[in-house]
């Protein structure tokens, strides 16, 4: 075959790969079998590889080509992605519709479309004249991943759009959920549980952590979906109701869920819910209620939001799912602070899908309150369909053979005392060396937020202890690649990613490494207040329980907990450990002087330029503090595009409003 001959069959073969793609994806319509796909991809597969020069990213057979990530990059959304406020009943639903009458200013029913409300990780995807570009997850609404070349692994987002009945768009931010259908996370941790990992607790967490893998070939093999239901920006094509935006998508060849539904009436509403709630469990995927919106885009427009929720749209959520089962013993879990908590192991059960076989009793007092005793049949319900809880005992099976749980006197870990104060509601293990304790001190001191040791989880943060390679967080840093490599599962690319990741978490952030450290009380936002409180950790070792009752969110129960970390002999040498190997800088230091010192800041609306988040650390670093409740102590709200209600608010109260080039100005001012 000559080139010219070559070429023209390469793109014959992409455009009839693609079609098939359409047909079996959007239109639920296969017209070949998987043999013949497979024949045809095969053959492109091999032309391409003769000629390369003619390789194209879009290609069919170019979703799984690209190389492993070192890290993901950041997406800033042009359009903030927001969350949806919930309803729970059939009033609460009703007392939407009258809000927005009441913005509107106006009486009636207005058309909107009922969707699944679906169980995954939402996404945006950018399409410019048609090619996939670039695509990100939701993270905080403002700012995403870029998981690009991840989502391009997923066979039903489309390269190109199609032009077969409406024109393409010029550019279009398309936005769905990226799911994992049950079947498929089913066969995902069976596999797993064969090979010895640790198993996903639910399809949602199967289908983020497999999109957020840095090696695509990881992602591929998770065989994800997606499905697709609202644009952010778009140039190039304009929508009158959310029900044409949906024919859009459907005809460009960007998959849509078969059962969104156009409804009329509250009637309607209510019938479709019911219809939904009742076939939940035949849907292939995961879904925890129905998302209503409103069908007219213009009055979405007039409607706007309000803080991170949209006034145009609700999430109205199934009633949690319930089983009867028994209670087969309760016993100690150890935390990473000592606390023993209370676990019941249960007679398994489905919920739902799920197998339920375990759930926590939270604490003695709340376990006394249920009066929840070994043997008991109790009602287990998934709350918000994910996380198992223990409802209620059916006191009507009762025999009288139940036997009431008591803490023990002994860490059933280590052996050592348990010691519980008159005032406090919890017991704890004095032994701050308890392998327990080690273990989920070293998972926290790991985790994203904190030091950020990428791969260091429960699973390994186990193993390590238990094989006695290390002893605490310190000895995290000693670690050689041969310290680990004979370790069950441990290969040469696994030990050395997980040495790569300890060495780059030695450069921290003091906020990161306060929080680090798991203090009692001490959560991500108390770390960043002592962070710009305090230059450096020495000047935190040294504070006195008044100083640090002096600090604005910090009582005396945090002071104590504070205090009382930096005075025990074991934490004063761990930290000692610790320092010898690790980098701290404050991104704060010099904040508590800045020029915005004492000034107290809200912000309404997306900003552009920056997130919330990096807005509010602007602040932050130059002294002044960021808060979300609006009163006359607010010295400046910043308002940003469709701001919400705080605007309003802050104009009755004669507040000083900024625009987000005013704020951007303030900032940079340091004169």
């Amino acid at each position: 075959m000559n080139l010219h001959a070559a070429e023209k069959r390469i793109n014959e073969l992409r455009k009839i790969l693609d079609r098939h793609n359409y047909l079996y994806y959007v239109l639920d319509s296969p017209e070949i079998s998987d043999d013949e796909y497979d024949r045809l991809f095969r053959e492109l597969k091999d032309l391409e590889a003769q000629h390369p020069h003619l390789s194209d990213p879009n290609s069919p057979t170019q979703r799984v080509g690209a190389k492993p990530l070192e890290k993901f990059s950041q997406i800033k959304h042009t359009v903030p992605m927001l969350s949806l406020d919930n309803a729970f009943s059939n009033e609460e639903f009703g007392q939407f519709v009258d809000r927005i009458n009441r913005f509107l200013g106006r009486e009636g029913f207005y058309d909107f479309v009922g969707e699944p409300k679906l169980d995954g990780l939402g996404v945006e995807l950018v399409y410019e004249n048609g090619v996939f570009k670039v695509g990100s997850t939701r993270g905080d609404g403002y700012t995403g991943e870029d998981v690009t070349q991840n989502l391009r692994t997923i066979k039903a987002v489309p390269m190109y759009l199609r032009e077969a009945q409406y024109p393409v768009p010029k550019m279009i931010e398309v936005r769905g959920e990226v799911i994992m259908n049950k079947k498929d996370f089913l066969g995902l941790n069976t596999r797993r549980e064969e090979q010895g990992e640790p198993l996903f607790s639910n399809p949602r967490n199967a289908a983020a952590g497999s999109l957020r893998q840095l090696d695509p070939k990881i992602t591929a093999r998770r065989n994800l979906d997606i499905i697709l239901y609202a644009a952010g920006s778009y140039d190039g094509v304009e929508f009158k109701t959310h029900t044409q935006m949906l024919e859009h998508f459907k005809a460009w060849g960007l998959r849509t869920n078969p059962h969104n539904t156009l409804l009329k009436t509250k009637e309607d509403i209510f019938e479709y819910f019911a219809d939904i709630e009742r076939m939940r469990d035949k849907l292939p995927y995961e879904c925890d209620g129905v998302v209503f919106k409103l069908n007219a885009i213009s009055l979405q427009r007039s409607l706007g939001e309000v803080s991170r929720n949209p006034r145009w749209a609700i999430a109205y959520k199934f009633k949690p799912r319930t089983a009867m089962t028994k209670v087969l013993d309760i016993v100690p879990q150890v935390g990473r602070t000592g606390i023993l908590t209370p676990v019941a192991l249960l007679e398994p059960v489905n919920i739902g899908g799920a197998r339920i076989q375990r759930s926590t009793l939270h604490n003695q007092s709340e376990l006394n309150k249920k009066d929840i005793r070994i043997g008991d049949t109790v009602v287990v319900e998934r709350a918000g369909d994910v996380i198992p809880e223990v409802v209620r005992v059916v006191q009507e099976k009762r025999t009288g053979r139940e036997i009431p749980f008591t803490m023990p006197d002994k860490c059933p870990v280590c052996g050592s005392r348990i010691e519980k104060l008159e005032d406090d509601i919890f017991y704890r293990c004095i032994n701050i060396s308890c392998p327990a304790q080690v273990k989920e001190r070293i998972r926290h001191f790991a985790q994203r937020s904190a030091m950020d040791i990428e791969g260091l989880g429960e699973k390994w943060a186990g193993t390590l202890v238990d094989e006695g390679i290390v002893q605490d967080v310190a000895s995290l840093y000693a670690l050689k690649k041969e310290d680990i490599l004979s370790i069950e599962r441990m290969g040469e690319v696994l030990a050395q990613k997980l040495i790569d990741a300890i060495q780059r978490s030695r450069d921290a952030q003091l906020d990161r490494f306060i929080f680090a450290l798991g203090i009692l009380h001490v959560g991500e936002h108390i770390a960043k207040t002592l962070a710009l409180k305090f230059k450096i950790i020495d000047d935190l070792e040294k504070a006195t329980k008044e100083d640090l009752q002096q600090i604005e969110g910090i009582g005396p129960e945090i002071a104590e907990s504070i205090h009382d970390f930096f005075h025990t002999k074991e934490n004063r040498i761990l930290l000692g450990k610790l320092m010898s190997f690790l980098n701290i800088t404050n991104p704060y230091e010099g904040a508590v002087a800045g020029h915005l010192k004492g000034m107290r800041f809200i912000f309404t609306g997306g900003l552009t330029a920056l997130s919330r988040d990096q807005a509010k650390q602007l602040v932050e670093q130059n002294g002044g503090s960021v808060t979300e409740s609006i009163s006359k102590k607010v010295d400046y709200v910043v308002a940003g595009d469709q701001p919400g209600s705080k605007l309003d608010k802050a104009r009755s109260l004669g507040l000083k409003i900024l625009s987000e080039n005013e704020f951007m100005k303030l900032v940079q001012d340091k004169e």
